[in-house]
């Protein structure tokens, strides 16, 4: 820092000292006050002043040294905060704390961007190995003469895969991505039950369709988190039936599938969890109820899941109604 910023940022208090000196010069006038004894008294005052300045400013530039030369020390300059020594000075104090805040807000924002890119990394690693699944089931197929529907399942396998993991990428910015719009249920429920059918039908699963109703919300996404439950079913309740109850503001998704243990049942929609079931099986990644979580809140839909083991599974969805949903998106 040169020592003119430095005297332009002392600027307000040299002015009040000057006012002191044109004080000093009034009142020695008109005391009478020998005009020696005058210069000899503001000559001080400068001298003392000039004295001020620089050692002030010889200050100023030693702790700026000493705090560039810390910065260059962190591999992460974000960190600095934490290095400082606490001032003595209570104005210098309020911005010590202040820089302590921000400070410890950037390295939880740093370790939250971490973990962030540290779980979508193993997700792709993940997802890698998983969809080499129905690639290579496709290339047997097509070696042992290529039957057509099992060909289109495995080919279905890898479309879901590859929907699951684009979704997931947008899970940050989907409100960018919102249409929200009048939804007919029982249209999106028959669109994500056809665009499944071979997969269920390969399992042995029914479903029926029962009401009507009509919401306010994505259709793309609702059809996609409905997808979801369907290959979960066709992964782990093989047999079983499902029905989806349709009513204002309202849909129940249920099977009477193996269900879940009750111990379980509140870390299913948990980022990576896999359950007893998803465990045994080995099938499970543990994101799809994660990503229907993420979706439903970004759309503003109540999620309740239930279950009783060896019964059923049940998830509820709820619809804001139009109003509140409309006004939360354009919120965004």
């Amino acid at each position: 820092m040169r020592i003119g910023e430095y005297i332009a940022s002392r600027l307000e208090t040299l002015c009040l000292l000057g006012i002191g000196g044109l004080y000093i010069c009034l009142v020695s006038y008109f005391c009478r006050i020998p005009t020696p004894v005058t210069i000899i008294l503001l000559g001080s005052g400068a001298f003392a002043v000039i004295v001020w300045l620089v050692t002030g400013w010889w200050i100023a530039n030693r702790k700026l040294k000493n705090l560039r030369s810390r910065l260059e020390a962190l591999p992460e300059k974000y960190l600095i905060g934490e290095t400082l020594a606490r001032p003595k000075d209570a104005v210098e104090q309020q911005y010590f704390l202040l820089m302590k805040e921000i400070s410890r807000s950037a390295i939880g924002a740093v370790d939250r961007a971490r973990a962030e890119k540290e779980e979508y990394s193993d997700y792709v690693e993940q997802w890698v190995h998983e969809i080499k699944t129905p690639l290579t089931a496709c290339s047997l197929i097509l070696a042992n003469g290529g039957d057509p529907a099992k060909l289109r399942r495995e080919l279905r396998r890898a479309d879901n895969l590859s929907d699951t993991i684009l979704h997931y990428a947008k899970l940050c910015t989907v409100e960018k991505d919102l249409q929200i719009g009048a939804v007919d249920l029982r249209t999106a429920c028959d669109q994500a039950v056809r665009e499944e059918m071979e997969l269920l039908i390969a399992a042995g699963i029914a479903v029926s369709v029962q009401g009507a109703g009509r919401v306010y919300t994505d259709p793309k996404l609702l059809v996609f988190v409905l997808k979801q439950l369907l290959i979960n079913c066709a992964k782990y309740c093989a047999g079983c039936q499902i029905q989806m109850i349709l009513a204002e503001n309202r849909l129940v998704f249920e099977d009477n599938g193996p269900g879940i243990p009750s111990h379980e049942l509140s870390r299913v929609t948990d980022r990576g969890f896999t359950g007893t079931l998803g465990r045994s099986t080995g099938k499970s990644t543990g994101m799809g109820l994660y990503i229907v979580k993420r979706l439903c809140e970004k759309m503003s839909i109540g999620l309740e899941p239930a279950s009783r083991e060896g019964e059923f599974t049940r998830f509820t969805f709820t619809f804001c109604e139009p109003t509140a949903n409309l006004t939360k998106v354009l919120d965004y």
